[in-house]
C-alpha cells in the first residue's frame, strides 16, 4: 500500500496525465485497463481548446517532443461527459482531475467546479505545461504566481492537492517549497522539458505549436535530480514521472526519493506498461499470508 497525498494506494505507480488515458486504453486494451493505482485525467481548462496545429509530435533521439497545445471540452463537459466515462473505465480506481489555466483565477474557479464533484479524489495542477503560450509554465516558472495559485486553490477546496512542476526553470526546489507553502500536498516532478525540433531546409520547427515538451528516457537525469533535491529539502510527497518504461527505471526515481512513479510516454509504445511495473513492484505474498 502506498499513502499519497493522503490517498490509500494500492501500489505506487499511477499515469502521466497527457498521455494515454483511461478511456483511449479501453479501446486499445479491451476490458483490461492500464492499471495505474491512481488515474490523472488530461488536462482540463475552463473553456474548450483546439490544441495546438499539427504536425503535433516528433521522434527524437530516444524520446518524443510533442506540442499537443491541452485540447479538451472545457470543464463543463468534462464534468457532465468525460468524468462519468472515465469512472466506468477504472472503477474505484481514484481519479486524479489535472487542471490548468492561463489565470490563477482559472485554477481557482476549476477547483471550486469540482470541488464535491463526485468521483474526484485529487487534483493536480498543471504548471509546467511548455507548449502553450500562456498560463500553466508561465505561472509555475515565478516562485510569488506558484504561491499564490496554490493558496487560492486550496481555499476553495479540501482534496488533496498535488502541484505539478517543470525542469525549465532555475530552482525547482524553490518552486517545490512555494507550492508546499501555499497548501499542496505532494508535488509531481516533472512534466516536460522545453525542446525543438528544426527543419534543415527551412529552419523552422517540424512541430505546429509554440514549443515542443521533451519526454521519455532523455527526461529521466533531469526528474531524477529535482526529485532527488526537493526530497532531500522538503521531505514533501513526490510523483516522479521521467523516462519511466520499467521496473529498474521506476525504482530509480522510488530510491531518489520518489513516494509514487507516474508512466507516459512508454505507455504509447506498450499500454501495459504500467501494469507489468506495478506487478513487479507488488511485494511476494508469503507463505503465511495465503
Amino acid at each position: 500500500m502506498t499513502l499519497l497525498a493522503g490517498l490509500r494506494l494500492d501500489h505506487p505507480v499511477l499515469n502521466a496525465s497527457g498521455t494515454l488515458d483511461a478511456i483511449a486504453a479501453r479501446d486499445v486494451l479491451g476490458d483490461a485497463t492500464l492499471g495505474a493505482a491512481a488515474h490523472v485525467t488530461k488536462t482540463i481548462f475552463p473553456d474548450a481548446r483546439p490544441g495546438n496545429p499539427s504536425p503535433r509530435i516528433a521522434e527524437t533521439a530516444g524520446g518524443m517532443l510533442n506540442s499537443i497545445g491541452l485540447p479538451g471540452p472545457g470543464i463543463a463537459a468534462f464534468i457532465d461527459d468525460v468524468l462519468p466515462r472515465t469512472r466506468t473505465c477504472v472503477g474505484v480506481t481514484p481519479v486524479i482531475v489535472s487542471i490548468g489555466g492561463e489565470s490563477v483565477s482559472d485554477y481557482e474557479r476549476l477547483a471550486a467546479l469540482l470541488d464535491g464533484v463526485p468521483g474526484v479524489a485529487a487534483l493536480e495542477l498543471n504548471l509546467s505545461c511548455p507548449n502553450i503560450e500562456s498560463g500553466c509554465i508561465s505561472i509555475g516558472a515565478d516562485v510569488a504566481e506558484t504561491l499564490l495559485v496554490t493558496r487560492r486553490v486550496r481555499a476553495t477546496t479540501a482534496l488533496p492537492l498535488l502541484v505539478k512542476l517543470s525542469p525549465s526553470v532555475s530552482d525547482i526546489v524553490a518552486l517545490a517549497a512555494a507550492a508546499v507553502d501555499g497548501g499542496a500536498d505532494a508535488v509531481t516532478l516533472t512534466n516536460t522539458a522545453r525542446g525543438l525540433a528544426v527543419r534543415v531546409d527551412t529552419g523552422r520547427s517540424v512541430l505546429g505549436g509554440p514549443g515542443g515538451g521533451l519526454s521519455g528516457p532523455p527526461l529521466r537525469p533531469l526528474a531524477l535530480a529535482a526529485v532527488y533535491a526537493v526530497r532531500v529539502a522538503l521531505g514533501v510527497d513526490i510523483v516522479g514521472v521521467g523516462g519511466v518504461d520499467s521496473l529498474a527505471t521506476a525504482a530509480e526515481l522510488l530510491a531518489a526519493g520518489a513516494t509514487a512513479v507516474a508512466v507516459g510516454t512508454a505507455t504509447f509504445r506498450d499500454p501495459t506498461t504500467i501494469s507489468r511495473i506495478a506487478a513487479a513492484l507488488a511485494p511476494p505474498t508469503s507463505i503465511e499470508a495465503r
